[in-house]
């Protein structure tokens, strides 16, 4: 099992000798297109395609290796990516399309099922916490940390 490391770098070699690996491989790599294409119109016979799997072989697969399906983990990561875009003071509509939602709709009611609050609330939330930190950063650093470092408020 020494040479397990140095077959692995050798993919050819790995996929007849290690067919559990073989998938797995498969199913990281749908993983890591629905990350690098989330905001395009993909779906699952898409993103089987890219594992070379049917559709509803992949779906099992992905769901043991992630706990999810794939269309569970696609609006996740579509829902991830809305958060940081609000964060950094996009509209919810920018947010909404750039992530690849095609309706605001769906994508607001989405949102508050998973975030549990609405994108403009999250939004307007993140907005004031951050005129907060500029206004008063020293509210956000813990008392004894500042005195330590000598950022007293005067």
């Amino acid at each position: 099992m020494s040479n397990t490391g140095k077959k692995i770098e050798d993919k050819t070699i790995v996929v007849p000798e290690y067919p559990r690996v073989y998938l797995y491989i498969r199913i990281v790599q749908a993983k890591l297109f629905i990350d690098n294409h989330y905001a395009d119109e993909i779906d699952l016979e898409n993103i089987a395609d890219e594992a070379y799997f049917s559709r509803f072989h992949f779906i099992r697969l992905f769901r043991s290796a992630y706990g999810k399906t794939p269309h569970q983990y696609l609006k996740s990561v579509r829902i991830e990516k809305a958060r940081q875009l609000l964060k950094e003071d996009k509209t919810v509509a920018e947010a909404c399309f750039s992530v690849g939602f095609q309706s605001l709709t769906t994508f607001s009611g989405l949102f508050k099922k998973i975030v549990g609050e609405s994108p403009s609330s999250y939004a307007a939330r993140h907005k004031e916490m951050k005129k907060q930190i500029s206004e008063k950063p020293l509210a956000f650093v813990p008392s004894c940390y500042a005195y330590q470092h000598g950022w007293l408020e005067k």
